[in-house]
């Protein structure tokens, strides 16, 4: 998959790689095209809104509307791109259910400000249960990409792909993990960084701070791989199952409650194929707070170290047999 001529930036925010990416995919994908629930300028749809004004649909603070009136228009062969904030989405999801995946219509959901990245917005603007939610959905495909590349990449392939699909973006600039020679597949996910005592599996924002407690458990002698699932759903089974059988122990991290997102969704995975110690790093069955990312990250137990001693723990549990 070829990253789009319109890429985002180092350091990007992922709504802003989105919205790049998805003006620059639309020139040559003339049946794109976008809706918003008046928040454009906050989920990377500005762009869009800019360049092409007569594909672009404003329908308010009406996201139920928003979500059936893109079934409608999947059904006459246009791929509408619904974007709102991931709390929003939740709204809508009986409109996402049978609108969009009950009927099978081709029609992007792209949800930006997800998890405790929303930050100062506090506990009720933050999507926390947005993955499990359309992961539940039968036929709906769940991505999450860590940076502004793989965003751009993952665009392109969510445009090309048939089917439903919920993609979330993100606020706060990310950190770049991959360069130019990187391929993004659906339903594949990629070892950042190889090793053999334990696994580290992670989405989003995640990805970034799990690749940094593989450095802090490098210092204690212990080598883990980090491995990005970008696709929460199908998720990559033989790779979740490779990694057990090579490491022995598993962690997941995810900006998303513990439960139905991307750690039940690996926990599924390895129960049916090769069940191994798995310890699971995100928010634990609550609801946030006001507060920038990183602190809140650290407060609900995200962050690099409380992943390294994840991976500790987990690797105790190994030991044990």
């Amino acid at each position: 998959m070829n990253a789009p001529s319109l890429i985002a930036a180092s350091g990007d925010s992922l709504r802003e790689a989105f919205g790049k990416a998805l003006t620059a995919a639309a020139e040559t994908r003339r049946q794109v095209v976008a809706l918003d629930a008046d928040i454009a300028g906050g989920t990377g749809l500005h762009h869009f809104r800019r360049k092409y004004p007569d594909r672009f649909f404003q329908f308010g603070i009406a996201e139920q509307n928003m979500m059936a009136v893109a079934g409608g228009m999947a059904a006459t062969g246009l791929v509408p791109v619904v974007t709102t904030f991931a709390v929003f989405c939740l709204r809508a999801i009986e409109q996402a259910r049978l609108s969009i995946a009950y009927a099978k219509r081709n029609v992007k959901i792209v949800a930006s400000h997800p998890g405790l990245d929303v930050g100062p917005d506090g506990g009720s603007a933050q999507a926390l249960e947005d993955m499990a939610a359309f992961r539940a959905i039968p036929g709906m495909t769940v991505i999450s990409p860590a940076d502004s590349h793989e965003m751009a990449l993952a665009t392109e392939a969510v445009l090309d792909f048939a089917g439903p699909v919920y993609m979330r973006t993100g606020r706060s600039p990310s950190q770049r993990l991959y360069g130019e020679g990187h391929v993004f597949a659906i339903g594949k996910g990629h070892v950042l960084r190889d090793g053999g005592d334990v696994t580290l599996i992670a989405c989003g924002v995640e990805v970034a701070r799990a690749r940094e407690a593989a450095d802090l458990l490098a210092r204690e002698g212990i080598d883990a791989r980090v491995v990005n699932m970008a696709t929460i759903k199908p998720i990559d089974a033989e790779l979740v199952a490779r990694c057990a059988r090579e490491t022995g122990a598993i962690v997941t991290a995810e900006d998303h409650n513990i439960h139905g997102g991307l750690g039940g969704a690996v926990a599924e995975a390895l129960a049916a194929t090769h069940p191994c110690p798995v310890e699971f790093v995100g928010v634990r069955d609550v609801f946030g707070e006001s507060g920038e990312p990183d602190e809140l990250a650290e407060k609900y137990g995200l962050t690099a170290p409380h992943i390294a001693a994840a991976a500790q723990r987990a690797l105790a549990r190994k030991r044990r047999g």
